[in-house]
């Protein structure tokens, strides 16, 4: 009787972990690059223009899906919104041709064909006054409207009336006599407007522009900080709060 020959079947190709760990890699890089960019995106608040309702060292989720590129195939089913009057939105700064990659967060106050006008630190929308608990004056000195007053100055406590123009947006910041906003540099096209914060993650106690880059040496030093003054300067009770 002759033996049965053994026929070897041919092996599956070896995947070496190297490779493995990299393919990981890259589709975890992938899907993060994805979400950062059409769903949700994460902002360190750096000044104090919309105080008190945001403050400096605020750490925010932004979403960025509510405001983006609509599908009309999806438009009926997606939460997809359009930017209201009220509604504090993430924009690259108009105009900014020095830092196009500056980006702020203010509150949109009025939109096309609105008019706006600021009287005695007052705001009109439409001739009617705004009503919000969430403004701030800090400063009780009030600036007439007299050429004799700086432009800065006047601009804060007078102004207008200005009408917003097609797809554009009025924003000011809450801290009002501390905003640098649309009374300065102009209305907000809607496509500089690129998302909403929903949630304030985490809160800490920083200096206003500590996230400007001084070199690797501040850098670590700001780190170090941080690590250390972690729990005593958290804003705990400010933690995975809705931003309205």
């Amino acid at each position: 009787m002759n033996d049965a020959k053994a026929v070897d079947e041919p092996s599956a190709p070896v995947h070496s972990t190297a490779r493995e760990w990299y393919e990981s890699l890259l589709v975890a890089g992938i899907f993060v690059l994805f979400v950062r960019t059409f769903v949700v995106q994460t902002y360190q608040v750096p000044t104090g223009s919309m105080e008190r309702t945001i403050l400096v060292g605020d750490h925010l989720l932004v979403n960025k899906f509510a405001y983006g590129p609509r599908l009309p195939l999806f438009a009926n089913w997606l939460p997809y919104r359009e930017v209201l009057p009220g509604d504090i939105i993430v924009f690259k700064k108009p105009g900014d041709d020095v830092n196009p990659g500056n980006v702020l967060v203010k509150r949109a106050v009025a939109r096309s064909g609105d008019s706006v006008q600021v009287r005695d630190k007052q705001l009109y929308v439409n001739g009617k006054p705004e009503q919000r608990t969430s403004i701030q004056h800090i400063d009780p000195e009030t600036y007439p409207d007299s050429p004799a007053i700086p432009d800065m100055a006047r601009r804060r406590d007078q102004f207008g009336p200005f009408t917003v123009p097609p797809n554009s947006f009025f924003g000011m910041g809450d801290n009002r006599d501390n905003s640098l906003d649309s009374r300065y540099w102009g209305a907000i096209p809607r496509s500089n407007i690129f998302g909403r914060p929903v949630v304030l993650y985490w809160s800490y106690e920083a200096e206003p522009n500590s996230h400007v880059w001084r070199g690797p040496i501040a850098k670590i030093e700001q780190l170090a900080s941080v690590a250390v003054h972690f729990f005593s300067r958290t804003r705990w009770d400010r933690m995975f709060t809705v931003v309205k």
